[in-house]
Parts: structure tokens; C-alpha cells; sequence
């Protein structure tokens, strides 16, 4: 989306083949863009993912999110996030300001 945010987070970015998207991120991006900006757009960015690695909730990661929620007090979403992003060995780029500080995170603040 064409956003400050967007403008912040593309310099970061590594190609899109390099791309590992979490099913948890699936869900929240459908449920965000659809409450957002509607379903079609929704449908549109859940497609994008699609042309990515996309990484399933595996009972692995599952034990893993528990440890990140315990260790780190992230909420669940996130935990399996960051617990996704450590079974692939991958950092995160983020603007989810739950994540700041951690390892192997890109945190950017959102802008206005």
C-alpha cells in the first residue's frame, strides 16, 4: 500500500523469492486489508503471499511459539511469528513494535 510506512520498509526488503510468510500471517493480513480496504484487496494481497514461501504452523513451531511466549511475553500471533522466523533461520522486518529489540529483527517505526 502506498503509505509512509510502505516508503520506509521497501529499502529493507530482500527479494520477493526470499520472502517467508507465516500462515498466522496470512490469517492477519486477510482479516486486516479486508476490514481496511475490503475483500477483493484482501483476496489481492493473500494472493502476493501465495508467490512467496509460505510456512505452515507446524507442531515444531507450535512448541517453539509457547518458549517465545514465555520467554519473550509476546502475544501468540507473534510468538509464532518470530517462532517461524528462527525454524527457517530468517530475520524479520517489521513495523509490529512488539518485536523491537529482539534478535535477528529489523524493527522501523511507523510513520504518520
Amino acid at each position: 500500500m502506498d503509505n509512509p510506512v510502505a516508503e520506509a520498509i521497501a529499502p529493507a526488503l530482500p527479494r520477493r523469492d526470499n520472502w517467508i510468510v507465516p500462515t498466522i500471517v496470512q490469517h492477519e493480513l486477510a482479516k486486516w486489508v479486508g476490514r481496511e480496504v475490503g475483500a477483493e484487496k484482501a483476496d489481492e494481497v493473500i494472493g502476493l503471499t501465495q508467490k512467496c514461501i509460505v510456512a505452515p504452523l507446524t507442531t515444531e513451531i507450535a512448541l517453539a511459539a509457547a518458549d517465545v511466549v514465555r520467554d519473550h511475553k509476546l502475544p501468540t500471533p507473534d510468538a509464532i511469528i518470530y517462532a517461524t522466523a528462527r525454524t527457517h533461520d530468517a530475520d524479520i522486518l517489521t513495523c509490529d513494535a512488539h518485536f523491537k529489540g529482539l534478535p535477528n529483527v529489523t524493527y522501523i517505526e511507523k510513520r504518520k
